[in-house]
């Protein structure tokens, strides 16, 4: 264990603010979708009026990612972060106060407020290495990965304390107060951009940031994950129900979370190798998940199995964060992020919706083997990515991995 890279990321200036805010400005953007699918459930009386609505809340968030963060890339963050989290608020704030009677107008005022979510993890992806590099840049990566499991815990539990304490309105108009106030504190604590020389002050086209050699394969094989974390939720799920143990369900959620927690907080302090391949990390996930398969005959042994499988996750996460960013260059690492985001959430939608047929045709057992399946794909996808290479001592203008490749 070496914790230099946690040494150095607690010492850097302004980091632990950087990075408290952002998580506090992410947490409404989680908190909210509970308490939205109960104000359409309870104004229509339909949990298939809730699915609409949370769908065109995606298609927003997935259609206008990349277009803030290009912007943001562009223009700044920080006034972008402050446009878009006042009027992510007032979208909030109009679903919240909408009368019931006007219920059919949900889908539409979601599609614009998903539309309107701020670029808060995509600019905090690109602000990494900016503010730190080397064993800190590795770390902070690993961190956020690792937060970001905190995060999907407490946020969606924060949304349904709110429905349960008080009603969904005031569950939306908690997330429109609290997205109001910590984006605004996070737009503040944005870093100045790295110096840029003749070469990288040219705007990439979206064609050439993406289509890539190693961005792309980065990008697919990200959604192809979230692809698989998404199906193993639904199965967590039908898994309680054919126990008739639905509080399970949440246990199982916190235990992989626990792992992947563990994983992330352990793998910030190894010191690496000195060349460090993703695919590796992308395998091991695939080995977790497949050990889930063997473990569903119990909720024990799946409870033990979870564990484990998410001792990989934010590892591989954080990884692969840190390889996108090295591979892009700074005037366009925002909107890659976006991309990754748009991915992510397209990725997320179809594992859901074949995890559901594969439960419904074969069983629940069958969608381990299936995001066994998918992990594998992406570690095939990763292959030709190039390894993280310790860097040797250079100027701080140069992130680590360079611009490798930067011709398709």
């Amino acid at each position: 264990m070496d914790l230099a890279g946690y040494r150095e990321l607690w010492r850097a200036h302004g980091v632990m603010t950087l990075l408290v805010s952002s998580l506090l400005a992410r947490l409404p953007m989680l908190a909210t979708m509970v308490p939205i699918a109960f104000l359409a459930k309870d104004a229509s009386g339909s949990f298939r009026w809730a699915g609409v609505v949370a769908g065109a809340y995606s298609v927003g968030t997935a259609a206008a990612g990349p277009l803030w963060s290009r912007t943001a890339d562009r223009r700044g963050p920080r006034g972008v972060l402050l446009a878009t989290g006042i009027a992510w608020s007032l979208a909030l704030f109009t679903i919240a106060l909408l009368p019931t009677g006007l219920h059919r107008l949900l889908p539409l005022l979601a599609l614009i407020a998903g539309a309107l979510v701020p670029p808060v993890m995509q600019t905090l992806r690109a602000a990494w290495p900016r503010v730190v590099s080397g064993p800190a840049l590795r770390t902070a990566y690993s961190v956020d990965a690792t937060a970001q499991e905190l995060l999907f815990m407490v946020g969606p539990m924060l949304g349904a304390t709110a429905v349960s304490v008080a009603s969904p309105r005031v569950g939306v108009l908690l997330a429109a107060v609290m997205s109001a106030v910590f984006i605004w504190w996070y737009a503040l604590r944005q870093p100045e951009p790295l110096p840029r020389d003749q070469h990288t002050t040219v705007p990439l086209t979206a064609r050439q940031l993406l289509w890539h050699r190693h961005r792309l394969p980065l990008i697919l094989a990200f959604g192809l994950w979230v692809m698989s974390f998404n199906g193993i939720s639904l199965a967590i799920v039908a898994f309680a129900d054919d126990h008739g143990q639905r509080l399970i369900a949440g246990i199982f959620e916190a235990v992989w979370a626990f792992g992947s927690l563990v994983g992330g907080a352990v793998a910030g302090a190894l010191p690496g190798r000195r060349t460090s391949y993703l695919w590796r990390r992308a395998a091991l996930v695939a080995v977790g998940m497949l050990l889930c398969v063997f473990a569903t005959w119990s909720s024990v042994s799946l409870g033990i199995a979870l564990t484990v499988s998410g001792l990989t996750l934010a590892p591989a996460i954080g990884a692969l964060y840190g390889r996108l960013g090295s591979l892009t260059p700074d005037v366009a690492r925002t909107e890659v992020f976006g991309w990754m985001g748009s991915a992510a959430t397209g990725g997320a939608a179809i594992g859901a919706a074949v995890a559901g047929a594969v439960i419904e045709g074969f069983g629940v057992r069958y969608v381990w083997l299936m995001a066994a399946l998918l992990a594998v794909v992406s570690t095939v996808v990763l292959l030709r990515v190039p390894p993280e290479v310790e860097p040797e001592p250079s100027g701080p203008d140069l992130p680590a991995g360079g611009l490798l490749g930067e011709t398709a």
